[in-house]
């Protein structure tokens, strides 16, 4: 499935079902994602943040692409994350993956070259090439919270939107300044590209600032109701989108309050207390919640109207 250029709408990314012994629930992910693609999101993308990305061995990650891309039968286009330490490594990477099925790719920033700021233009743009040419498969880019990876200065964004596999930047700064500007300078590009919120916190409101859709995490849940959201912000019916989102919205904001990283066990509890996951397992280093956090998410489930629903059919 091609990616078109820009790229525009809701693509979910799901979270990894694991055993209580740590090993990834191969049989849940397999109804998981059955039951994600079926809520007919834009894309699905795995092997990111959400999917706990960092803590697979590579074959764990080539795996869950097999299971995954088995599990949604070509209804959706399947990508999956790029991380690794090196240029050479994320080429090889992305070949070896597009020869695995995927239809496209996230690249992730390699850390810790890419931590701090300035980033050399240079240097951003030569790794995300080397990976299109690679695999010749639509690629996204990825800007982080503001320390965490590069800022794609209206430069930057210039410069690496002469890539042409480049189909969109996922703005996942969790700043809403830094989203209009990535905005508004992606607008001005002669060959525009698609502005994928990544901040889970205000994603219908990135939505109504101008963002051609989400790749998120949040996504692992109700997906139905975000593509609903965004086709209603599309549509110009605002107050139909911020319905959903009054609902969905506290869940959230709770589950990517501070510190982030937590994000994960809280929506994976989530997930359990929906019927959805038989565990909240993550892998460690990464904890999982206390009993106060585990009421609290329920008490939001509850109030959402997802507490107990399991893999019903979702809208």
């Amino acid at each position: 499935m091609k990616l078109k250029r820009p790229f525009t709408g809701v693509i979910a990314a799901p979270l990894l079902p694991m055993l209580e012994d740590q090993s990834v629930d191969w049989k849940t992910l397999h109804a998981y994602i059955d039951w994600i693609a079926g809520q007919k999101p834009a894309a699905i993308a795995m092997n990111m943040d959400a999917s706990e990305v960092i803590s697979l061995t590579e074959e764990e990650q080539f795996e869950v692409v097999a299971v995954c891309r088995k599990a949604i039968g070509g209804r959706v286009p399947l990508l999956s994350g790029v991380v690794a330490g090196s240029t050479k490594a994320a080429a090889a990477k992305a070949a070896r993956l597009r020869d695995a099925g995927v239809d496209g790719f996230a690249i992730f920033p390699p850390f810790p070259t890419f931590s701090g700021a300035p980033v050399p233009e240079e240097m951003i743009v030569r790794y995300h090439r080397a990976i299109a040419e690679a695999s010749d498969l639509p690629i996204i880019c990825f800007q982080f919270p503001k320390g965490w990876g590069p800022d794609y200065t209206p430069a930057i964004l210039k410069a690496i939107a002469e890539i042409p596999q480049l189909v969109a930047i996922k703005e996942s700064s969790f700043d809403v300044a830094q989203t209009q500007s990535t905005i508004e300078q992606a607008a001005k590009l002669e060959k525009p590209i698609g502005v994928l919120t990544g901040s889970d916190t205000f994603i219908f409101e990135a939505m109504v600032m101008g963002c051609t859709g989400a790749l998120i995490g949040f996504g692992g849940t109700a997906t139905a109701e975000l593509v609903a959201m965004y086709a209603a912000v599309e549509r110009g019916d605002i107050s139909a989108g911020k319905a959903i989102w009054d609902r969905l919205g506290p869940l959230a904001r709770h589950c990517w309050r501070p510190p982030i990283r937590d994000f994960r066990p809280r929506m994976k509890e989530a997930l359990k207390l929906q019927g959805i996951f038989p565990h909240a397992t993550c892998r460690e280093p990464q904890l999982g919640v206390d009993e106060a956090e585990r009421a609290a998410i329920a008490e939001i489930l509850r109030e959402a109207g997802l507490l107990g629903t399991g893999m019903r059919k979702a809208g």
